[in-house]
């Protein structure tokens, strides 16, 4: 098999992981393939987790892990797992908007598909937004902790008690360094300039 047929087999595997047959009709199940026709607001709300409510979320659990025990997990995997879910009812929105034709039968087997091949996808994809979060998050904290720095220098210097304190600090500290300068070029002592005897012709 060559590369190119090797290319296009993964090509075609993967659109039949993205996408369902329904009535003679493909309907992708991969939301970010309907990206073309979004919105930048639809897009931001499709991408940033935490846009669903916990009343929306929890009690969906079930219908999409219906072999876990929500009360064993970790609260990070519970949280990419809630995520993960939000996903899903965030997609299946999104089918019904786009296909509206489907009937309940065929968006249960959407959902059923979606649930098989879209699963660690999600979960991925909730990872990762939520590390970008956190990275984000963080900037913002030491940017604002160094904004505030600055504040409290700017505020600090600005009080009439630190230029009065500071201003015969300086002077002192110009003094001292006067001094030790003056100190140190009067120690150093230049050694008389002495010519050889050979060169200087006298026997």
């Amino acid at each position: 098999m060559t590369v190119a047929q090797q290319q296009d087999f993964q090509l075609q595997r993967r659109l039949q992981q993205d996408s369902i047959q329904l009535a003679g009709k493909t309907v992708y199940i991969n939301p970010f393939l309907y990206w073309r026709r979004f919105d930048t607001n639809t897009d931001r709300w499709l991408r940033e987790p935490g846009q669903l409510g916990d009343d929306q979320i929890k009690p969906n659990r079930r219908r999409f892990y219906p072999e876990l025990d929500w009360t064993f997990l970790e609260d990070e995997d519970r949280a990419v797992k809630d995520g993960a879910v939000e996903m899903f009812l965030k997609s299946l929105e999104l089918i019904g908007t786009f296909h509206p034709d489907l009937n309940a039968g065929q968006l249960l087997e959407v959902e059923r598909k979606m649930a098989v091949t879209k699963k660690r996808a999600f979960e991925r994809w909730v990872e990762k937004s939520f590390r970008r979060r956190l990275k984000e998050e963080s900037r913002e904290r030491n940017r604002f902790a160094r904004e505030r720095s600055w504040r409290t220098v700017r505020e600090w210097v600005s009080l009439d008690t630190t230029r009065q304190a500071v201003g015969p600090l300086v002077g002192l500290l110009v003094l001292v360094g006067f001094g030790g300068w003056s100190m140190g070029v009067s120690s150093v002592q230049c050694p008389p300039f002495m010519m050889p005897t050979e060169q200087t012709g006298l026997k």
